[in-house]
């Protein structure tokens, strides 16, 4: 990742961040406090690869082309970026945060372990966030064989860098075991819930 200018963008509302490796179901425990936590805007974050499944653009993703990002990258419009894979690249756009912040909402991210610790940095005491730890590496190669997008090389790519994420998660303020996907629910919306009303 390079440097990026975020002196320039005042910090005026609160944050959630959610960070796992893939697999480890944080896009659903994302999905669950949407739904049922009010006051919560998602971050749409930027990516420069194709949509999977049914994934749609700008909903899911913010999908571009690599020139695209590296331009929008010169342009100053991430608050964090980094280069995940060569070539492919994954941001937080400034105009998402502002957006969700100018309609008095707590920006939620589902981003990497690396994009997390990022936003922590630059969100401070304004943030929470969150790692969610998958059972094993077991059972997050199991969880990635059932999507059925992912090729053998992509599926081994990931669990190299699942490996990597998880000797990070002590960077976070909390890390929630994903073992049971109804507790893993309850109990971050009880944490969300007391960040926000705190």
């Amino acid at each position: 990742m390079s440097d990026y200018e975020v002196k320039d963008f005042p910090i005026t509302g609160k944050c959630i961040i959610f960070s796992a490796p893939s697999g480890a179901g944080k896009t659903t425990l994302v999905h669950y406090l949407l739904r049922n936590v009010d006051d919560l805007e998602f971050s749409v974050s930027a990516a420069s690869r194709k949509p999977r499944g049914r994934e749609e653009n700008g909903i899911d993703y913010h999908f571009m082309s690599s020139e695209q990002f590296e331009q929008k990258i010169k342009e100053n419009e991430f608050i964090e970026w980094e280069e995940v894979y060569e070539g492919m690249y994954y941001g937080t756009l400034k105009s998402e945060i502002k957006r969700a912040w100018d309609n008095n909402k707590v920006v939620v991210f589902d981003v990497d372990a690396e994009g997390g610790i990022n936003l922590k940095k630059i969100f401070g005491k304004n943030a929470l966030s969150v790692f969610i730890k998958p059972p094993s590496l077991f059972v997050l190669e199991q969880r990635l064989r059932d999507r059925r997008t992912e090729t053998e090389e992509s599926i081994q790519k990931r669990l190299k860098k699942a490996n990597q994420e998880l000797e990070k998660a002590d960077q976070f303020d909390y890390v929630l075991l994903n073992d049971n996907l109804e507790n893993a629910c309850f109990e971050a919306k009880e944490m969300v819930t007391n960040f926000i009303n705190n």
